[in-house]
């Protein structure tokens, strides 16, 4: 969009995280990180200088955090960074911010946002850290139910030729859920108004099923199809992820991360542990309700790292053992382990 921009190449590059006997964060330097990442720094760098270039830029830069020193100090004395800011007409403040330093942020449920929920609910496009599948059957005469159906090209949210979708995309980005849903019926309505399909206008509150209603309209027309394609992806990806069991869930995470900072406030790690335990469940016993095991991770890092300084104590290693033992059982019980389970066993 037009205030953000993502670098997708790089999303693999993460801070190290301190380990016992490691580097201490004063001491981080780029010798001191291992080879690879000290590879991904010096692209990042490059890639920053060749952004700045093309934008004309004389940056400042702020660091908060070990790694983003690191990368500030590299580009700062980068020789073509260098000359670049000699000659640049544009001033701009550069602010580095390690991303480990906001896991909460990035596992919490606080946002009323409809691309967060698009984004962490619908499946990766192939090949794309930051564009998802959305499934167009509705769209055609094939009414398949496998979910998986792929004789038809999947849609996805980048839809850089169609304005009406930019726009309703940026309103996914900047208005709450409620807002940026009316405005996906809005659109809806003003394209099948365009194309003379028999469109009923209707208030109140905004349904899937009504989206889903509206989408038809579109189906047996492929001249609308075709002027109002990126759109239609949008609005799709909207009913889907509406639709979509873990987007129920969600409100689930918020009410417990809530309850969680109250319970912090009020008592020690151990006790909200405790309440964390009996809700570990293994796959013979979880309903659809119940939390996963990749559920209890995000917890996990949302406890942590909003919890501050830990009391160590035998209390504690007490209810860290149990809450391991817990896990380590609904891991080892899971019948098709996901990717990321795969990865962390």
């Amino acid at each position: 969009s037009a205030e953000l921009c993502l670098l997708p190449a790089l999303a693999a590059l993460l801070p190290p995280l301190p380990g016992p006997g490691g580097p201490g964060p004063a001491e981080v330097g780029l010798g001191a990180l291992p080879a690879e990442l000290r590879a991904a720094v010096r692209a990042l760098v490059g890639d920053l200088d060749s952004l700045f270039t093309g934008l004309g830029l004389r940056e400042e830069s702020f660091a908060v955090g070990a790694l983003s020193r690191v990368i500030a100090a590299e580009l700062a004395s980068y020789a073509p960074a260098r000359n670049r800011r000699r000659t640049a007409t544009n001033k701009a403040s550069v602010i580095f911010v390690d991303r480990t330093l906001d896991l909460a942020g990035a596992v919490g449920h606080h946002g009323d946002n409809l691309a967060e929920k698009i984004l962490s609910v619908l499946p990766k496009l192939p090949g794309h850290k930051t564009d998802v599948m959305v499934n167009m059957v509705e769209l055609t005469a094939l009414q398949s139910t496998d979910e998986t159906c792929s004789i038809i090209a999947p849609g996805c949210l980048a839809q850089p030729n169609d304005p009406a979708a930019k726009a309703l995309w940026e309103s996914f980005m900047n208005l709450k859920q409620k807002e940026a849903v009316m405005e996906a019926r809005r659109h809806l309505v003003e394209a099948a108004s365009r194309e003379n399909l028999p469109i009923k206008m209707s208030m109140g509150r905004v349904t899937p099923e009504q989206l889903s209603s509206y989408i038809q309209l579109f189906r047996n027309n492929l001249k609308a199809l075709e002027s109002h394609c990126g759109l239609l992806q949008l609005v799709l990806a909207t009913v889907q992820t509406l639709k979509h069991p873990q987007t129920s869930k969600w409100d689930n995470f918020l009410a417990f991360e809530r309850l969680l900072l109250q319970t912090i406030g009020e008592s020690e790690m151990p006790s909200v542990l405790n309440q964390l335990l009996p809700m570990i469940k293994s796959y013979n016993e979880r309903t659809k309700d119940d939390y996963a095991c990749e559920d209890f991770l995000v917890l996990l890092i949302y406890i942590y790292s909003v919890v501050g300084e830990i009391k160590c104590g035998k209390e504690l290693d007490t209810a860290e053992e149990e809450v391991k033992k817990a896990l380590v059982k609904a891991i080892c019980d899971e019948p098709e382990p996901s990717a990321l389970l795969q990865k962390i066993t």
